[in-house]
């Protein structure tokens, strides 16, 4: 739960180490598409704003962004105090790095990372500040080393914080990212986590830095292996059959997409997340048996990769 006593919360130290996050994420992502991203820095008429970076039509990347936001604003959101009602009416003040990559060739996964911290102010009574985030991959084709390696990177990253941690945090990602409508998951998982301040302020943005800074080892080797593997019209398809399923998630389900839009955040950053191209079908289902259908059989449902 979040922190209730008085709180040692470093806001410069969190946002210094964010932007540095930011920044060595897009120069790793930059080597590996062989193409720069955009820069675009923006204010929010209530307080704060962000740096937006950004890839399209790129040699790897079809389309990813890495966002940094710092916003602060008068009045929390239902988005966030839905589960904490009584902090509602708080002032607040939230810093984060999120990001979704959307590779052209389907045999390379989508992926998604957040890490974020959130403050909750009252006059005449100490503030409330927890971290969240996690990340999570989402093949369109599976394969098993790729999920083992991500997952393995996982774990330890959490490891030095607890031994409890990795089983939580992989269970809450399985349940999180899953489309109830459809009753399927968005993917194949890896680790989820909020309203987290166990141990106080250093062991928790410790704990959270460590998620953050092994994003590059999880993701990197995967796109790397599966970015030059050869495709044609079907399996462009079916990654776009499937992108669809990412959207339904993020328009409807969502956390991080929700908070921003009820909070007036910037809509062009919020929205970064989706992919360019996207299909959907009536009542479809893949032949039993093919590639398409092992990814169902296969991977989209939840077990232990490591």
């Amino acid at each position: 739960m979040p922190a209730q006593a008085p709180s040692p919360f470093d806001t410069l130290a969190v946002k210094t180490w964010l932007l540095d996050l930011q920044a060595r994420i897009v120069a790793a992502l930059e080597a590996a598409d062989g193409l720069p991203f955009r820069t675009d820095a923006w204010e929010r008429p209530e307080g704060g704003g962000g740096i937006s970076r950004l890839i399209e039509e790129g040699n790897v990347l079809e389309r990813g962004g890495v966002n940094f936001s710092h916003v602060l604003g008068s009045q929390l959101p239902p988005s966030a105090s839905a589960h904490r009602p009584e902090l509602a009416g708080r002032r607040w003040e939230a810093m984060g790095v999120s990001l979704v990559l959307h590779p052209k060739n389907p045999y390379a996964p989508t992926v998604h990372m957040n890490v974020r911290c959130f403050v909750a102010m009252k006059d005449g009574e100490d503030p409330v500040w927890w971290f969240g985030g996690g990340m999570d991959l989402t093949p369109y084709y599976g394969f098993e080393d790729d999920a083992r390696h991500f997952h393995a990177t996982c774990k330890t990253a959490l490891d030095p914080f607890g031994a409890d941690l990795h089983p939580r945090f992989k269970a809450w990602c399985d349940t999180y990212f899953f489309l109830k409508h459809r009753n399927e998951p968005r993917g194949i998982g890896g680790l989820f986590f909020d309203d987290f301040s166990e141990g106080g302020f250093d062991h928790a943005f410790a704990m959270t830095k460590s998620v953050g800074d092994a994003f590059i080892a999880a993701y990197l080797p995967i796109l790397e292996r599966r970015k030059g593997i050869e495709y044609g019209e079907r399996e462009r398809d079916f990654q776009a059959y499937r992108r669809g399923r990412y959207v339904e998630f993020n328009l409807v389900y969502d956390r991080g997409t929700l908070f921003g839009l009820q909070s007036g955040g910037r809509t062009e950053s919020i929205l970064m997340s989706l992919p360019p191209v996207v299909k959907w079908r009536y009542d479809w289902h893949p032949e039993p048996g093919t590639p398409e259908a092992a990814l169902y059989t296969g991977f989209l449902n939840a077990r232990d990769w490591v």
